[in-house]
């Protein structure tokens, strides 16, 4: 929901600009670009800085990941989680993705679903609250890696500790 996103970054005026684009483009975007927009110069740093972040969020949920799997505090990472999931995050698909890694870790015979590809067959399915009692779901990151660019699935793994 980018026009909320932007809201939430008092950045709402840009909208029409943003609905033109593809997730892509949006992630791609530089201060070069949205000058020629006629982006004023204190929006179009806002932008950039707030476009970087989203690109972290992955690196954020590991570590909020591995920070509950150590028995942290929970409020900090569900702080985290609530202020991410208030972010424009695309839909993630098997086919979007061309790394090696990736098309060893999906199961064919299931389709990406908001579970990923940490899905471990109908007893995973059912329940993505009890994955990590399952054998084989915990480990040092609390199971088998997620495949890059899989921000539901990691997002939902998170949840699911």
């Amino acid at each position: 929901d980018v026009p909320a996103w932007l809201k939430s970054l008092r950045l709402h005026k840009y909208a029409a600009l943003f609905s033109q684009m593809t997730y892509e483009e949006m992630m791609a975007l530089t201060e070069c670009q949205l000058e020629a927009q006629n982006v004023t110069k204190g929006a179009r740093h806002k932008i950039v800085i707030s476009i970087q972040k989203l690109k972290e969020r992955q690196n954020l949920l590991k570590s909020l990941e591995g920070d509950i799997l150590e028995g942290g505090n929970l409020r900090v990472p569900l702080q985290e989680l609530h202020q991410m999931i208030l972010t424009p995050i695309k839909a993630y698909s098997s086919q979007n993705s061309s790394t090696e890694e990736h098309s060893r870790d999906v199961d064919s015979h299931h389709p990406s679903s908001l579970l990923g590809s940490d899905s471990q067959g109908s007893e995973c399915k059912d329940s993505g609250m009890q994955q990590h009692h399952l054998p084989g779901c915990e480990g040092e990151s609390g199971g088998a890696p997620l495949p890059e660019g899989d921000l539901p699935g990691q997002f939902t793994r998170v949840m699911g500790k």
